[in-house]
């Protein structure tokens, strides 16, 4: 709604002279709301949810066939380009502005841009050029942002002497090639950064050649392949906390101890940098495990990830602590996801990774049982639904414990699970349990969605979350689940809301069942297209994206993609929205 009503500034009052310059309404209204929700509820639990969303769908994307420029140059059909880069990378490169500029300078560019083109249909460069002459800065360097595409990788390296007190920290970015952009020159990248000792403790920065030190986070200006920041008066070897707040939309690279990771999840000044050193515990962890390499994934659990889970949830099971956020720990419990660790390796074994992430759910769910159990008692709440940030961060928190305690098989909690999912008082613990219910062979299962889907038979939007519960679900006879529900009396194949809800969700979201390696998820897909291709091509072009980085897989799920496109294209009478992403996908 905010988004919407955000527009009738920019995008509306002030619009877009031609469709390359798309992002210019939609990136900048979705950091808007991006700002006003952080307003509302836990800012640092927003930034979280921003970033683990761009991880999921633009990522991929930017490493895909059909990567592009947050301005492309040029376009077949202009539907295809509603995407997460244009809205989700176009969002974090107006956050740029807004680190680079901090929130006054950026709000001067923001009233200069408006009294200059009210009323006008301008480009990307003239929201540049507000921003720049508001502030009196040059940002021609900026403009990469917005004409290459990829994801960049951000290499830290660092040392320390001793002797003279300097810590040099060196940063060096890359961007691997796109299609059409074989080279690509530095960005102009904004660092947020700042030093801790190695008890936690956060340092004053003075890079040389300054009079005084700095306070707090700073931010780096990143103009080169490779550039050297000389910090002077460092009492000892600092451990460094990089890109604050996802500072940049960029692969961060550096060789971080587990000490180091310890320190700044536990002491971080800046959320998303304590969030962040405990989710690359956990990526360390679930790639190792998840490594063909290796053994099947085990049972324990490491001492890392023990240590971890320990400190998120002791402000919660101890003495009532009321500063800890229910809701940042909600987010520290929650794994990273299968698409985002699927980034982060050379070559994809979806079931590895799906199986190494299941395997430690069940192992925090039994390591902490009882913990789980004391928060799940602990924030039910008993009075009457409230729409509030704090509530919410409750309700996440415990439905989060009370996932990994069905995960982990906890008898107790799937029978509570049971009783939330029939009888919530509001959707979200209804859906948390139904989620929970939907990957377990409990006898009541059907029963459960049976009565869900009768209680919410009048509201479509709900029987959308209901079908789309079902297509996530880990049990190996999804697929099947699937194919019966396409034949349900609520199911109407040429209602996009329906298509995104069943078949967009199993697709994209259920990775482990749509990479199985008999192919008959790519069939499935395949015949999907085929048949909405028919009446709707902008829906079906939507949803051929998880065939697209079939070069990313093992041979035999390559052939079986790549076999899948083929016979999409050769299809008579393809429309040009699919054809222009098939023929992407199979010439990339």
């Amino acid at each position: 709604m905010a988004h919407e009503y955000f527009h009738n500034w920019t995008g509306n009052r002030v619009t877009c002279r031609d469709w390359f310059q798309l992002s210019l309404k939609e990136g900048l209204t979705v950091f808007r709301d991006q700002q006003f929700s952080a307003d509302m509820n836990s800012a640092a639990v927003q930034r979280i949810s921003n970033v683990r969303g761009l991880r999921a769908s633009q990522f991929p994307e930017d490493a895909g066939p059909t990567a592009h420029p947050v301005r492309p140059d040029s376009y077949l059909e202009i539907n295809n380009f509603y995407t997460a880069t244009v809205y989700n990378k176009g969002a974090e490169v107006v956050r740029m502005y807004h680190t680079f500029l901090g929130a006054e300078g950026f709000r001067r560019g923001m009233d200069l841009y408006f009294a200059r083109h009210d009323g006008q249909a301008v480009t990307c460069d003239d929201f540049r050029a507000a921003m720049a002459d508001a502030n009196d800065v040059d940002l021609l360097q900026f403009e990469r942002w917005y004409s290459q595409a990829g994801t960049p990788v951000l290499r830290v390296s660092d040392s320390y002497d001793s002797e003279t007190k300097i810590y040099t920290l060196t940063l060096t970015q890359a961007c691997a090639p796109t299609p059409g952009q074989p080279v690509k020159a530095p960005f102009l990248m904004p660092v947020a950064m700042g030093l801790l000792t190695p008890a936690g403790a956060e340092l004053p920065t003075r890079l040389v050649g300054e009079v005084a030190a700095h306070i707090g986070t700073r931010v780096l200006r990143l103009t080169e392949v490779r550039q050297s920041f000389l910090f002077v008066d460092v009492p000892e070897h600092p451990i460094p906390s990089l890109l604050r707040g996802f500072s940049a939309p960029v692969k961060l690279e550096r060789d971080w101890t587990d000490a180091e990771l310890a320190i700044l999840a536990a002491h971080d000044s800046d959320p998303f940098a304590r969030w962040e050193a405990g989710q690359t515990v956990l990526v360390r962890h679930l790639l190792a495990e998840a490594d063909p390499a290796n053994a099947a994934p085990g049972a324990d659990l490491p001492e890392t990830v023990a240590a971890l889970i320990a400190a998120t949830l002791a402000p919660f099971t101890g003495a009532p602590d009321g500063k800890a956020d229910p809701a940042f720990a909600a987010l520290c419990l929650a794994l990273p996801g299968e698409a985002y660790l699927a980034e982060l390796v050379t070559i994809v074994h979806p079931d590895r990774l799906h199986a190494a992430r299941n395997a430690l759910r069940v192992a925090i769910g039994r390591s902490f049982a009882a913990e789980l159990r004391l928060i799940a008692e602990r924030f039910t709440d008993t009075g009457p639904y409230q729409p509030t940030a704090a509530a919410a961060g409750r309700r996440a928190l415990r439905n989060a414990a009370l996932d990994l305690l069905c995960a982990s098989g906890d008898p107790a909690a799937l029978a509570q699970a049971a009783t939330q999912a029939r009888a919530a008082g509001n959707m979200t613990d209804r859906l948390a349990a139904l989620t929970a219910i939907v990957d377990t062979d409990l006898p009541e299962r059907a029963a459960i969605l049976d009565a869900f889907r009768a209680d919410f038979a009048d509201d479509a939007l709900v029987l959308d979350k209901w079908f789309t519960v079902q297509a996530l679900s880990r049990r190996a006879d999804t697929l099947a689940q699937v194919r019966a529900l396409l034949d349900h009396p609520e199911y109407d194949g040429k209602n996009p809301n329906k298509v995104r809800a069943l078949v967009g969700a199993f697709t994209s979201g259920n990775r482990a069942q749509f990479h199985a390696l008999d192919g008959a998820g790519y069939a499935f897909l395949a015949d999907q297209v085929i048949a909405i291709d028919g009446f709707n091509g902008k829906l079906a072009a939507r949803l051929v994206a998880p065939l697209g980085p079939w070069k990313k897989f093992d041979p035999t799920r390559q052939a079986l993609m790549r076999g899948a496109l083929d016979r999409i294209r050769k299809v008579p009478g393809l429309s040009k929205d699919v054809t222009e992403i098939v023929e992407k996908a199979l010439v990339a």
